[in-house]
Formats: structure tokens, C-alpha cells, sequence
């Protein structure tokens, strides 16, 4: 049943019968022989089918979240009783927006140093995406806002503030100031990130209560594409203060923060919301409570 509910699951995430079959390991026939099995043990018709995947029936939509729910109790388990014998080891998975990926190594690096078996695999992902991922089992937990944009039922730990600074060369207007708002950054050269990071959709939002829109002269989803643009000293940029001072900006450039609003939004790690948590999910989940004790002694 457990490997069934596999293959449904990966039928409903790939839409394709071949792709899900190679998702799973399996063949093509094998896979579908299998969810005609599950269809016939459950009495109803899960997949609407023809030449090719149609989607799912309503009743292959619910069947889907028990799926999800079942497979993941069932990973909890077996994840449980191998850190019952040897420890935590493993893989975690983790996706995070790209304005927090220079925190992540925060979070990972004493996490490893108590769980030396314990590996990473590290994705820079939308907020959209981080949430698909977690919701089709993709990855163990994922670095996104908090506050800003719904976020569904997840398990959520609060990480750190998120603040927004100009960053800019000196010599570019504003860079002699100790603060500049909103309206006045909208009259620069700037390099964002793309629309479909939710940090450009907050960016827009306190441009658009300051009474301006912004048309950005580069738009990139990588961070390493607007901090080199920034060295050039003819763009400047609106980052996360938390993320400027990892990178270490120095002379020439400047980081100055943005007023008229002083904005903040959380940032935090999300999970499943699965109780329990498999146990390298719940040890994440303790590093990351850990890790916002020690944002906040540093405030």
C-alpha cells in the first residue's frame, strides 16, 4: 500500500505516467499497475485517464492528501526506529528564498557539528516554490516570510527580523546620508530582484505606500548578480539589512537605512505540520529555536 501511495503521489506532482515511473524508480506499466491496484483496494477512480494523464477525479484529490499524510508517517517512522539504532543520520533537505540563503549556514553548521552523519542539500527557491516543495514532500523544511503572504498550515519557528538598507557606492546620491526614504531610492538606478520573489513584491508594496513605482534598470533571482552590479558603483540596490552585513559591504559602498515606513518582516523555518516530526525535522526545528534566541541577544 505504502509503495502505491508512492506512486500516486509522484503521478500527481510529475502529471505524466513515464516521468512519475522514472521519479519512482520504476516502470512504466509497474507504476500504473499499481495505481489501478490502489484504485481497485479503495473502491473509486482516482485518475482521470486517456491517451495521456488528465488529472485527477475529486475523489483522487483527497485520496492525495491521506497519501501525502500516510507516506510522510510512514518515512517518520522508519527515519525513527534507524535514529533509534545509530543516530541521526541522513539527508535534509532544506529550500530557502534567496535573501536568507547567507543565513542558512547559521542554522546548518552547529547543527552538524552535533550530528556529524547528518548531510545538506541546500536550494535557492521562491516563496511559492518553497511551499510546494514542502507540501509534496521535495524537501524537509524551507527559510521563508512569515507575515507577509499566506502561508498554509506548517509547522513555523520564528528566525529574525528582516529590515531593508540602501546599498549603494559612494560618490551615488544618498550615499552621504544616514537615512533615506523610500520616495527619494525611487529615483535611482536600481538593481532588484525579479517579480516572482516575494522580496520584490514587499519592495513594491513600501514603494507603492511611499506614493511611487520603481522600474528597476536589472532585474536577476540571483543575489551574487546584484552584488556584483552594485561593485560596479553605477547601480544600487534595496537588501535586507541582515544580509549586507554577512556579505560585509565596505568602503566604497555604503548601506543605508530606509525610513518613511521603517519596515520589517519575519523570516523563519517552516516544516509539516506532522506531529510527530521525524526526528532530524524535530532536531532542525530545535537548532532553528536555538538560533532565534541567539537573533534576539543580538539585537
Amino acid at each position: 500500500m505504502i509503495d502505491k501511495l508512492e506512486f500516486f503521489i509522484a503521478l500527481a506532482k510529475e502529471e505524466h505516467f513515464g516521468r512519475a515511473a522514472e521519479a519512482c524508480g520504476v516502470t512504466q506499466p509497474t507504476l500504473s499497475a499499481g495505481i489501478k491496484q490502489l484504485e481497485g483496494q479503495l473502491g473509486v477512480m482516482l485518475v482521470n485517464r486517456g491517451s495521456r494523464f488528465q488529472g485527477l477525479t475529486p475523489e483522487g484529490k483527497q485520496v492525495l492528501v491521506w497519501a501525502r499524510r500516510i507516506v510522510g508517517d510512514s518515512r517518520s517512522m522508519r527515519e525513527e526506529m534507524r535514529a533509534a539504532r545509530h543516530g541521526l543520520s541522513g539527508r535534509i533537505r532544506i529550500a530557502a528564498i534567496p535573501t536568507a540563503l547567507a543565513m542558512v549556514a547559521r542554522l546548518t553548521t552547529p547543527f552538524r557539528e552535533k550530528h556529524p552523519g547528518v548531510t545538506f542539500s541546500v536550494l535557492s527557491r521562491t516563496s511559492i516554490e518553497v511551499l510546494s516543495l514542502l507540501g509534496n514532500f521535495d524537501i524537509d523544511a524551507g527559510i521563508t516570510y512569515l507575515d507577509n503572504e499566506p502561508l498554509g498550515r506548517v509547522t513555523s519557528v520564528p528566525l529574525y527580523d528582516e529590515r531593508y538598507q540602501l546599498i549603494t557606492a559612494v560618490g551615488n546620491p544618498y550615499s552621504d546620508r544616514d537615512k533615506v526614504t523610500w520616495a527619494e531610492i525611487s529615483r535611482l538606478p536600481l538593481c532588484l530582484l525579479t517579480p516572482d520573489m516575494q522580496n520584490r513584491r514587499i519592495i513594491d508594496q513600501h514603494l507603492a505606500e511611499a506614493g511611487v513605482q520603481v522600474r528597476p534598470t536589472l532585474e536577476s533571482n540571483s543575489m551574487i548578480v546584484l552584488f556584483s552590479h552594485i561593485r560596479t558603483g553605477k547601480w544600487s540596490s534595496i537588501m535586507p539589512l541582515n544580509l549586507a552585513e554577512t556579505f560585509g559591504f565596505s568602503e566604497p559602498i555604503r548601506a543605508i537605512p530606509i525610513v518613511e515606513p521603517d519596515a520589517s518582516h519575519t523570516v523563519g523555518l517552516v516544516a509539516a505540520p506532522r506531529e510527530p516530526h521525524t526526528p532530524l525535522v524535530q532536531a532542525l526545528l530545535d537548532e532553528a529555536m536555538a538560533l532565534a534566541d541567539d537573533f534576539r541577544a543580538h539585537r
